[in-house]
C-alpha cells in the first residue's frame, strides 16, 4: 500500500512539473515567440497529413480488411470499424512521437536556449558541456530516429490488438497513452541530458528509475499533442518542464535561487572587517 501511494504521488509530481514548465514558459513573452516558430512549421505539416488520413480512413480500413470481403454485412462492418480504430491508434502514437522529434530537431537552438534559461534560474547546469548547437544536432537526430523506430515496434502490436472488439477500443488506447507518454518523455529530456554529455542510454536508465514520475509528465503531454493547434504551445512548454524533470531525477534543485542578500553599506570612515 505504501508503494502504491509513493507511485501515485510521483505520478502527480510529474504532472505538477509539467504545470511548472507551462508557468515558466508563459511568463516570458520572448520565449513564447521563440518556442512557437518551430512548432508552427511542424504543426502545419501534420495538419495536412491528418486531414488526408481522416479523409481516406474508410478506404484504408477496407484495404486492411480485404480478407473479410465475403463476410456478412454486420461482421464486415465490425472488422472495418476495428481496423479504422486500429489505424488511428497507431497513427496517434507515431504522430505524437514524430511531431515531437521533428519539432525538436527544427527548433534545436531555440529549445536549447529555453532549457538553458530555465536552468540558469535554478542555479545553473552542473557538469554542462559548452558545445554549439550544431555539435549536438547529429547525436540528437540519431537518438530521435532510434526512438521513432522503437515507436514503430510498439505500434505494430497495438495496431493488431486494435482489431479485437471492445478490447481494441478500450484497453488499447490506454496502452497507447502509456507507451506514447514514455517515449515522449524520453525524447523531451534529450536537450537537458545532452547538455550534460548524457546520451539516450543514460536518460533511459535514469527515467526507468523514476518511471511513475516520468509517466506523470509524459502521458499528459502525449494526450495534449493529439490536438494539433494546442501542440504549438505544448512542445516549448514541455521542454521547460522536461528540464525541471531532468533536474529532479538527477537530484538537483527545482526551486528558484534567491539572489544573495545585499551587504549594508559601511558608515563613512569605518573600515570593513577583513
Amino acid at each position: 500500500m505504501g508503494q502504491l501511494k509513493t507511485t501515485g504521488s510521483e505520478f502527480a509530481t510529474g504532472l505538477r512539473l509539467l504545470g511548472k514548465g507551462f508557468a515558466r514558459y508563459g511568463r516570458n513573452p520572448k520565449l513564447l515567440l521563440l518556442g512557437a516558430v518551430p512548432a508552427v512549421i511542424t504543426c502545419a505539416l501534420f495538419v495536412v497529413a491528418w486531414t488526408f488520413l481522416i479523409i481516406y480512413i474508410d478506404d484504408l480500413a477496407a484495404a486492411a480488411t480485404g480478407f473479410a470481403a465475403d463476410w456478412a454485412g454486420f461482421w464486415r462492418g465490425a472488422i472495418e470499424f476495428g481496423a479504422g480504430a486500429a489505424i488511428l491508434i497507431a497513427a496517434a502514437l507515431l504522430s505524437a512521437l514524430t511531431f515531437t522529434a521533428l519539432t525538436l530537431l527544427i527548433g534545436d537552438p531555440f529549445y536549447e536556449i529555453i532549457s538553458e534559461k530555465v536552468e540558469d534560474g535554478l542555479g545553473g547546469t552542473p557538469g554542462a558541456l559548452d558545445l554549439p548547437w550544431y555539435r549536438t544536432l547529429w547525436p540528437s537526430l540519431v537518438d530521435s530516429i532510434r526512438l521513432i523506430a522503437l515507436g514503430v515496434v510498439f505500434a505494430v502490436p497495438l495496431f493488431l490488438m486494435g482489431f479485437i472488439p471492445v478490447f481494441g477500443q478500450t484497453v488499447v488506447p490506454v496502452l497507447n497513452a502509456i507507451v506514447g507518454g514514455w517515449l515522449i518523455v524520453v525524447e523531451l529530456t534529450g536537450i537537458p541530458f545532452n547538455r550534460r554529455g548524457l546520451r539516450l542510454a543514460d536518460r533511459r536508465k535514469v527515467l526507468r528509475a523514476n518511471r511513475a514520475l516520468a509517466l506523470g509528465f509524459g502521458i499528459p503531454v502525449f494526450l495534449v499533442l493529439l490536438i494539433p493547434v494546442v501542440a504549438i504551445i505544448v512542445i516549448p512548454a514541455a521542454v521547460s518542464g522536461a528540464t525541471l524533470l531532468t533536474r529532479r531525477t538527477l537530484g538537483l534543485s527545482i526551486d528558484d535561487q534567491a539572489p544573495p542578500p545585499l551587504r549594508p553599506a559601511s558608515p563613512a570612515g569605518e573600515s570593513r572587517p577583513r
